[in-house]
């Protein structure tokens, strides 16, 4: 534990009980129903508590007092592409949300390095940065109703593609 942390504390709230990390930081936290939002260097800490780390945060929204994030769950993988599957909205009423709908809005849309629709595919293909480690990974969500094989075959194709490219450029 390092010097700054053992003096002050972690910055989370009173009564947060998730494990951050040695190396986690806390951004901002607002409390909800069932415990607290606590968004950190790593990622949103759900109650449970529970971190989703932000290349797993498809969308978040702030509208009125309510943050409705949109999880997304690792279902397989294509080549060096992963495969995802969007979770059911998650909506958190915030009677004092201080900064945390701006900072989510901020790492969720800062960890996305490039991001296409294949509309022929019924797919998105995005790349994005993961909290704590070096480069970057190919995320691909197909539509709901998608072929699945198929979308992994491209997703696969465009992964051996983009790892060519890196290589070369090394």
């Amino acid at each position: 534990m390092g010097l700054w942390r053992r003096l002050f504390g972690s910055g989370a709230p009173a009564g947060f009980t998730g494990a951050l990390e040695s190396d986690e930081r806390v951004l901002a936290s607002a409390g909800v129903d069932g415990g607290f939002l606590v968004a950190s260097s790593l990622g949103l800490w759900l109650p449970g508590p529970r971190r989703a780390g932000w290349h797993l945060l498809s969308k978040a929204t702030w509208s009125g007092a309510v943050l409705t994030v949109v999880e997304a769950e690792e279902v397989g993988d294509a080549g060096g592409a992963v495969l995802l599957r969007d979770l059911p909205p998650q909506r958190f009423a915030l009677a004092s949300p201080g900064k945390v709908p701006e900072v989510v809005h901020a790492r969720v849309t800062g960890s996305i390095r490039s991001r296409e629709r294949n509309e022929d595919l019924g797919a998105w293909f995005v790349q994005r940065k993961v909290p704590g480690r070096d480069g970057v990974v190919l995320q691909v969500r197909p539509d709901a109703g998608a072929d699945v094989e198929r979308v992994r075959a491209v997703a696969a194709e465009v992964a051996a593609k983009i790892d060519r490219l890196r290589r070369a450029a090394d």
